[in-house]
């Protein structure tokens, strides 16, 4: 394996694949390089001598600028490298489109059809509370219902979507709630769900299901605890009328026009943008050209690549939400006296990501380059096939949850670093490096790695695409394996 990896020819560094020791001569850009200190995998290494003011370039495009000299064979980090961003911008329409390199394969997957016209990849019966304490009410519920039924195929598993609100929450994070629950009640992956309530909870279930507007009363169900001597009991008994009404589900062909995937990473490194992301993006470009959605969200990761996404929008009225998008989150970082900026994490630091500009520039790269055809705003639903963005802080869980809310059916999630979770879709976990995946194979599902390993992005694109389908057609990824599902909703208010 190479030990440097130039990613554009307009870069003035390299990035380190494996750790180097001081001394060590590399090749970049057609000369030899002597370093001058060790540099981490993953970490950035200058080309050639950066004077103090100059921007440094990755991926083409500024990351930053120098703090001082830089010397060639020298590390480029946090120690002296700055970002080249500040506040809320003006931007200008300058559509950019490119065509689709894929074509449509007619390619199908084995779905649950629902009676909305909706498409599930899973089939699961949910208890979706409407109030925090009646979590612990809804186990009980599903502990009894298994005990009595026994095999409760065709449903694939069981589940609460706990959370904590519901209560004592005011304007939009009471709002925000419901409609986050309301879009899990409305979601194909539920061939059931039972609706859990308290009855003195802000979050009102008889306005919560007049919210929900048509749905199937088969399907779902309502319950208030303190309206019954029983709750148990009676919960017992809704799951039972649901389990009946879904005895006949089976999957079958569905075409891949409609799929919705999330595209989301976490604990990113400096290999995520050379091989787990642009993974995703060409993932995204093939799907799109089948027909299929794709959604890219984590809004202050894409600051500093905002421009390529505004001139990607279908039409001027897209290019507008994509401008309220970004600068409507920079005024919710202004207006609650946080730097706009202060972004990586610690965890993106030590796996070489230096400045925000080098993490959405990586990050971004999930969207591929197919036409933006609309915005979302949180809690919206897809409207749009095609790739979308949606609006949602970094967060992992907050972020995962809303891609859900939507309507993905699953989400791909890129990782240089690992993490376990996953929410109440499927959570595809995908390593950026292979040592990672080995390390970590109960939480990685998938290893993009191969990537730095001589195997043509052709065939690992292949692989994947079919590795997907398979997820689609029913096999578990090791969040479902684990039982590691979370429903997170972003709060920004008073809570009483």
């Amino acid at each position: 394996m190479k030990a440097v990896l130039v990613i554009n020819d307009q870069d003035n560094v390299a990035v380190a694949l494996r750790d180097l020791e001081k001394g060590e001569r590399i090749s970049g850009k057609e000369k030899e390089i002597e370093l001058l200190e060790p540099v981490k995998k993953g970490h950035k290494i200058a080309l050639e001598n950066i004077p103090q003011g100059e921007n440094i370039l990755k991926y083409g495009f500024p990351i930053g600028h120098a703090t001082r000299e830089i010397a060639v064979g020298e590390w480029i980090h946090t120690h002296n490298t700055k970002t080249n961003l500040n506040s809320i911008q003006e931007y200008q329409y300058q559509q950019r489109l490119t065509e689709n390199p894929f074509q449509n394969k007619n390619l199908t997957f084995k779905g649950y059809k629902r009676k909305n016209g909706e498409v599930g990849i899973r089939n699961e019966l949910w208890i979706v509370p409407t109030v925090g304490c009646v979590n612990g009410i809804a186990d009980l519920m599903i502990q009894r219902f298994k005990e009595e039924v026994g095999d409760v195929s065709p449903f694939e598993n069981i589940l609460v979507l706990k959370h904590n609100y519901g209560c004592s929450q005011l304007g939009d994070d009471h709002e925000q709630t419901r409609t986050i629950l309301a879009n899990a009640v409305k979601h194909p992956n539920a061939g059931g769900i039972l609706v859990l309530g308290l009855g003195c909870e802000n979050n009102d279930i008889y306005e919560f299901k007049a919210s929900l507007g048509e749905y199937d009363a088969n399907r779902v169900k309502f319950l208030l605890s303190q309206e019954v001597s029983d709750e148990v009991e009676a919960g017992v008994q809704c799951l039972k009328e649901i389990f009946a009404a879904a005895k006949q589900d089976k999957r079958e062909d569905v075409p891949l026009s409609e799929l919705k995937i999330g595209l989301k990473c976490g604990g990113s490194d400096g290999f995520s943008g050379i091989t787990a992301n642009p993974l995703l993006g060409r993932l995204s470009d093939f799907l799109v050209a089948q027909g299929g959605t794709t959604v890219l969200t984590e809004v202050p990761e894409m600051f500093g690549a905002e421009t390529i996404l505004m001139e990607r929008a279908e039409n001027e009225d897209v290019f507008k939400k994509i401008v309220s998008l970004i600068n409507d989150f920079k005024q919710y970082f202004i207006d609650h006296q946080q730097p706009i900026y202060e972004n990586p994490s610690p965890g993106n630091k030590e796996g070489g990501i230096s400045t925000l500009e080098d993490k959405s520039l990586g990050c971004t790269q999930k969207a591929g380059t197919s036409t933006i055809v609309d915005v979302l705003k949180y809690g919206e639903r897809l409207k749009k096939n095609g790739l979308n963005l949606l609006s949602s802080p970094g967060n992992d869980l907050v972020a995962s949850s809303v891609l859900a809310a939507a309507g993905c059916q699953m989400v791909l999630f890129t990782t240089g670093r690992g993490t376990p979770f996953g929410t109440f879709v499927p959570t595809v976990k995908v390593s950026t490096n292979t040592q990672l995946y080995e390390n970590k194979k109960h939480w990685i599902d998938y290893n993009a790695g191969t990537l730095l390993e001589k195997v043509s992005p052709d065939i690992v694109l292949d692989d994947f695409i079919q590795y997907v389908i398979k997820v689609a057609s029913g096999e578990l990824v090791n969040n479902e394996k684990n039982n590691f599902r979370e429903i997170a909703i972003f709060k920004t208010g008073v809570t009483l």
